[in-house]
């Protein structure tokens, strides 16, 4: 994904934290989970790699316990996270409420960034932004839950995309999901990448999951660019949130008072009408959405 071994661990880490992050809990350790080809590659890279982990856990106030590698033709590296919440504290990922916002706390493009980057086409500063996004604790949102509070639902997005993981909030509910395109926030040039045509694979094997369950309500001068952006898998991807409409106002201004790389109400739940339960369309200039930042 990378060529610098510590900012690649430090990612690996981050990602790996937001599923306690998810929970609204706290992380208290976690163990390494290694593949690497140690026969063809020298020890260094993976102590630099494991520093980059360790930085991450430490910012996490979690404790690193050391872990297990083994020799693997690739280089893989997780963590296994254990955390504490009390049961009042806890948040499901799938007890939204209709009407309820949905506010996602980092920037879309993960996915075409680092595909981009492989292929050497990726500007520098649209990679920076990305790794910034990508190494950022999930902490930020979490605990811009806790102080806007009312929150219903939780969940990070991932290597499912923003549509998936959304869907996951009210698919087993009888409700649905509203995406608003023009409320999503996007890493700087990501929409350029997408013209290059450096899709993932996994964003097509994300719209196949959702394709039966979706309705498009989209103008006919839309830029189709944007709907790429909701199946683009994520990588450390920001935390996804959802708050009555009388606390998106609270939790927007949580966000952007922390520095989150986003803040950004893009979309709603909804009573189910038919089999989709993921409606896609624009927000336009409706005032009840409030308008966040990306």
């Amino acid at each position: 994904m990378l060529d610098d071994p510590f900012v690649y661990g430090q990612i690996a880490a981050a990602n790996a934290l937001s599923d306690i992050y998810a929970m609204n809990a706290r992380p208290l350790t976690t163990l390494n989970l290694v593949g690497f080809p140690d026969n063809e590659l020298p020890m260094q890279l993976l102590a630099e790699i494991l520093a980059g982990v360790v930085d991450r856990v430490r910012l996490s106030g979690a404790v690193n316990l050391g872990g297990h590698s083994v020799r693997d033709a690739e280089i893989k590296v997780g963590l296994a996270v254990t955390g504490i919440a009390t049961p009042d504290e806890i948040v499901r990922n799938d007890t939204a409420r209709p009407g309820d916002l949905l506010v996602l706390t980092k920037p879309l493009g993960t996915g075409f960034v680092t595909t981009a980057h492989k292929r050497e086409k990726c500007p520098e500063s649209t990679l920076a932004a990305a790794v910034r996004s990508m190494i950022g604790l999930n902490a930020v949102g979490r605990d811009a839950a806790r102080q806007a509070g009312g929150a219903t639902a939780l969940t990070d997005v991932t290597g499912y995309g923003l549509a998936v993981h959304a869907s996951e909030m009210v698919e087993n509910s009888g409700l649905a999901v509203r995406l608003h395109l023009d409320r999503l926030p996007q890493l700087p040039g990501v929409l350029d990448l997408i013209d290059a045509g450096v899709k993932n694979r996994a964003n097509a094997s994300n719209r196949a999951h959702l394709e039966s369950h979706l309705q498009w309500n989209l103008p006919p001068d839309h830029d189709p660019r944007l709907a790429e952006l909701i199946f683009d898998p994520q990588t450390s991807g920001g935390l996804l949130i959802a708050v009555p409409p009388d606390r998106g106002n609270r939790l927007i201004a949580e966000l952007q008072a922390a520095d989150a790389a986003a803040a950004a109400v893009v979309g709603r739940i909804e009573p189910r009408t038919g089999d989709a339960w993921v409606v896609i369309d624009f927000a336009g200039d409706k005032a009840e959405i409030p308008r966040g930042s990306a």
